[in-house]
C-alpha cells in the first residue's frame, strides 16, 4: 500500500510538471503573438497585454523550477523519468526566453508608432506565423513525446533563418537609400531578429523531446543527424 501511494504521488508531481509547461507555452505563444501584432497595429493597449503575460510567465518559470528540484529530491527518479525533469527545466527555460523576446518586439512596437514602416510588414508576418506555428508544434510534440516534429522544426528554422537574412539585408539597403528611415528600419531588425531567436527556442523543445525518448542530446548536432534520429519512428 505504501509504494501504490508513493507511486500515485510520483505520477502526481509529473502530471503538475508537465501542466506547467503546457501552460507556459500557451502563455508565450500568445504574447508572441500579441507582440507581432503590436508592432503590425501600432497598438500600445497590446503591449500592455504582452507585458501583463510576462509577469505570469516569469512566476510560472520559477514555480516550476523549484516544483523540479522538489521532485527529484523526494522521487530521486532515474532514466527517462530523470530526463523528462531535466528537458522540462530546459524547456521551461526556452519558454521564459521566447516571453522575453515577445517583450522585446512589443517595445520595438513603440518606436515604430509614429512612422510608417520602410518595408511592408506583412512580410515579416510571413516570418512570425511561421515561427508561431513552431512554438505550437513543439508543445504539442513535448505533450505527445513526439520526436518526429525535432526533423521537421530543423528544416523550419532554416527556412526562418534565410527568411531572416532577407528581410535584414533589405532593411539595410532602405537605410542606405533612405538615411530619414534608419530608426524605422534599425527597429524592425530588432524585431526580426528576435523572431528568429523564437523558432530557435522552439526547436530547442522539439529535439529535448528526443532527448527523453531516445536518450540522444541533439543540442550541437547537425540539421542531418536531427533529421536521422527524428525519422526513427
Amino acid at each position: 500500500m505504501p509504494l501504490d501511494h508513493t507511486l500515485k504521488k510520483f505520477d502526481s508531481d509529473f502530471d503538475a510538471l508537465r501542466s506547467v509547461v503546457t501552460t507556459m507555452g500557451g502563455l508565450v505563444e500568445r504574447q508572441f503573438v500579441r507582440a507581432v501584432d503590436a508592432v503590425r497595429l501600432g497598438d500600445m493597449g497590446i503591449v500592455a497585454q504582452v507585458l501583463t503575460d510576462e509577469n505570469r510567465v516569469n512566476q510560472l518559470h520559477m514555480e516550476s523550477d523549484l516544483r523540479c528540484h522538489q521532485t527529484i529530491a523526494r522521487q530521486q527518479p532515474i532514466a527517462v523519468d530523470l530526463r523528462e525533469i531535466i528537458a522540462i527545466i530546459h524547456s521551461n527555460n526556452d519558454l521564459e526566453r521566447i516571453g522575453d523576446e515577445a517583450k522585446k518586439i512589443a517595445m520595438k512596437a513603440r518606436e515604430l508608432q509614429n512612422g510608417a514602416a520602410p518595408i511592408p510588414l506583412d512580410r515579416i508576418e510571413q516570418m512570425a506565423n511561421l515561427v508561431s506555428d513552431m512554438v505550437r508544434a513543439a508543445i504539442d510534440a513535448f505533450v505527445r513525446h513526439d520526436i518526429a516534429v525535432a526533423g521537421l522544426l530543423a528544416e523550419r528554422d532554416a527556412e526562418v533563418d534565410q527568411l531572416r537574412d532577407v528581410l535584414i539585408a533589405d532593411l539595410m539597403a532602405v537605410m542606405a537609400e533612405r538615411p530619414t528611415s534608419v530608426s524605422a528600419a534599425l527597429a524592425l531588425i530588432f524585431v526580426v531578429q528576435s523572431i528568429e531567436r523564437v523558432g530557435d527556442h522552439a526547436r530547442n523543445i522539439a529535439e529535448y523531446v528526443v532527448n527523453v525518448v531516445e536518450g540522444v542530446d541533439l543540442r550541437h548536432a547537425s540539421p542531418e543527424e536531427v533529421a536521422r534520429i527524428a525519422a526513427r519512428r
